[in-house]
């Protein structure tokens, strides 16, 4: 099984703490679907011996699109890929692109999974990180994807400037009241050369505490799993059978196509991803030449994926598994440098496999990162 995802590099307005690809221009929207199309029919041999279980619309923002422009992406992936009989077709929406009759159109178009990117109900984090919608918007979206899709997940940040505790339990309550089956929830980061980390070097934002991060990190986590869901990623919480599968096989180690400016693939043995860049993806696609570098994986940098992407999981990294990919070695290698974080309770070995405890998951990437082969 493999999974296909769709980077649509568009967005009405930039926010302040992200660095993803995108343009706010829609000028060349029509000839990026295009290219968009071509790139797929041009990588269609990819994954000739995979049935595709998800496909994944992301960016950006693919609520720009138009319904005509999502079905005729939808339409090149069924003829030119074998595709399970009910893939998950997960959609990203924003809360001031969609309305009742975008979603009806969407849901008639096969997607079945909205992911909806609404970040906090409060004016003032809203305006921090620049979102394109107010507050009363996210509650309304949340009402309406609520009456047409039984699946469908929320994405909320903690961590931001001035949020208290106290705002951060409401924004988890306010999502919870919609019956919302998952939740993504990130801490907020400060990624180089973003407006966000301009104006904290300029000292007009003051950054939270790391401290203050994981507070909230194990309130969100508390009040979810009292309520029924499931953590089984770092920053993901579903209701059972409500797993995004599509980043379930990612971190997994599952295969995927990535198409689109910027987008990345991984086929086991090579990651490549696309030149981040609308105009020379478009020229490129246009005279049938991939605008893609890659990256031939060694066996540790696959071990060490495995290691960052497993301990970030509820399933953990089973011994077995590292035996069997790659070698006893590798397996003597991994006990061995985790004994320490066993002895201090951020790891333990449950069912043959090294997981991370509740007191370990915050700290979870640097504990992987500890885990590495470096040579």
């Amino acid at each position: 099984m493999a999974g296909i995802y769709i980077h649509i590099p568009f967005c009405k307005q930039a926010c302040h703490y992200c660095d993803f690809h995108f343009s706010t221009s829609l000028k060349h929207k029509t000839h990026l679907v295009k290219s968009i199309n071509k790139e797929l029919f041009l990588r269609k041999s990819e994954l000739k011996s995979e049935f595709i279980e998800t496909i994944y619309f992301g960016g950006g923002t693919p609520s720009l699109l138009s319904p005509d422009e999502i079905r005729s992406i939808l339409k090149t992936i069924f003829n030119d890929f074998e595709v399970v009989l009910n893939p998950e077709i997960t959609f990203e929406v924003n809360p001031d692109d969609i309305d009742e009759n975008y979603l009806k159109v969407i849901k008639k178009l096969g997607v079945n999974r909205l992911s909806i990117g609404i970040q906090s109900f409060f004016s003032n984090d809203l305006n921090l990180m620049n979102r394109s919608h107010d507050a009363l918007q996210a509650e309304q979206v949340l009402e309406l994807v609520s009456k047409y899709f039984k699946n469908f997940s929320v994405d909320l940040i903690y961590g931001t400037p001035g949020l208290t505790n106290e705002m951060w339990i409401k924004n988890i309550d306010t999502v919870l009241k919609y019956n919302t089956p998952h939740i993504s929830s990130y801490a907020l980061t400060i990624e180089k050369d973003t407006a966000l980390s301009h104006f904290i070097n300029k000292g007009i934002v003051k950054p939270v505490s790391d401290e203050q991060s994981q507070e909230h990190f194990q309130i969100l986590v508390n009040k979810l799993i009292d309520v029924g869901f499931i953590h089984y990623e770092l920053s993901n919480f579903g209701k059972p059978n409500k797993f995004s599968k599509n980043n379930s096989s990612y971190w997994n180690g599952g295969l995927y196509l990535g198409i689109g400016p910027s987008a990345h693939s991984y086929n086991g043995k090579t990651r490549s991803w696309n030149i981040a860049n609308n105009l020379k993806y478009i020229s490129s696609i246009s005279k049938g030449i991939l605008p893609s570098d890659v990256e031939v994986l060694t066996k540790i940098d696959r071990y060490n994926e495995r290691i960052m992407t497993g301990l970030r999981t509820m399933w953990g990294v089973s011994f077995i598994q590292i035996e069997k990919d790659f070698g006893k070695d590798y397996l003597v290698y991994l006990k061995n440098r985790s004994k320490s974080f066993i002895r201090e309770g951020l790891l333990v070995i449950d069912a043959g496999a090294l997981i991370a405890t509740s007191k370990g998951k915050f700290l979870v990437d640097g504990i992987a990162s500890d885990l590495f082969k470096l040579n």
